[in-house]
């Protein structure tokens, strides 16, 4: 049976653990071959550890169990360079690339986080994707896909904007808003090319983001070092729904599903992966 994006190369930021190796693994199962990218380094506003280049090494050996082609480099989505280089690298070897998904991102979360941490998250989460689909553009041609990773709390009035969140929180949300306002004004732009442009807003999702402890002290603020288990009592107060989180392969599924050619008519969705976690944050009555 032909998988659903059989025979494409998908463009993977952020890939080396959490959402971003989900949906590089959940294409590469459906018969893509990815170009994985990660920064592989910490960056020092954001308060828990990103991934390392033994996760970008695993997230490779686990798509070539699969019997998929992978290209990685280590680079870093506020470097345009860095990511020009690193497609053309992937493309010399497998050939093209049909499929665009700007994943990498940071919370850089707490009170104690310095100014810096606003742009450092800006300069990640929005110009990093903004970034990334500049350097894959001139590569794509119709029938392309882009998906871009946004948050529920880029759609949420206030969003991660307290000041308990610190300039990293008020960063994320802005960030995460423009992404929603970037998605919706590009895929105009390209849909007479034919090249589609789509956004995913999660809500929690259990990955290393989350399991964090800046996570954990937001969540629980009524303690002094809260663990796993104190912040696992707190987490499903996001959503409606009886739940503390969504699976990473939760959302790589909408991914697929934008990426491939069920969604062939569908451009500047900013689709939802949220248990209800929008609904709940509605007061005025109308429908979200």
């Amino acid at each position: 049976m032909t998988g659903r994006v059989e025979g494409r190369v998908a463009f993977v930021t952020g890939a080396a653990r959490g959402q971003g190796r989900s949906h590089a693994l959940r294409l590469a199962q459906e018969g893509a071959d990815i170009i994985a990218v990660d920064i592989c380094e910490d960056i020092e506003t954001n308060h828990y550890p990103l991934s390392t280049e033994a996760d970008l090494a695993e997230t490779a050996r686990l798509i070539e169990a699969l019997d998929r082609r992978v290209v990685t480099r280590k680079a870093d989505v506020r470097e345009p360079a860095q990511l020009v280089a690193a497609l053309a690298d992937g493309i010399a070897e497998l050939g093209r690339v049909d499929i665009v998904v700007a994943n990498a991102g940071i919370c850089p979360l707490g009170a104690d986080v310095p100014a810096q941490g606003f742009l450092d998250a800006i300069q990640v989460d929005l110009i990093g994707v903004i970034n990334t689909v500049s350097a894959a553009l001139p590569h794509l041609s119709a029938g392309a896909s882009i998906v871009c990773t946004g948050s529920v709390a880029g759609l949420m009035a206030g969003g991660t904007s307290t000041p308990a969140n610190g300039p990293g929180g008020a960063g994320y949300s802005h960030a995460k808003r423009g992404v929603a306002r970037f998605v919706h004004d590009l895929a105009l732009q390209l849909a007479p090319h034919s090249i589609r442009v789509n956004a995913v807003h999660p809500t929690n999702v259990d990955t290393d983001m989350l399991q964090s402890q800046p996570m954990y002290n937001i969540f629980r603020p009524d303690l002094e070092n809260p663990t796993r288990e104190d912040a696992e009592l707190a987490f499903p107060s996001m959503q409606p729904m009886p739940i503390g989180y969504v699976e990473p392969v939760d959302i790589s599924n909408a991914v697929l599903f934008l990426a491939s050619d069920e969604s062939r008519y569908v451009t500047g969705l900013q689709l939802k992966v949220d248990a209800g976690a929008l609904l709940a944050s509605t007061t005025s009555g109308a429908p979200a």
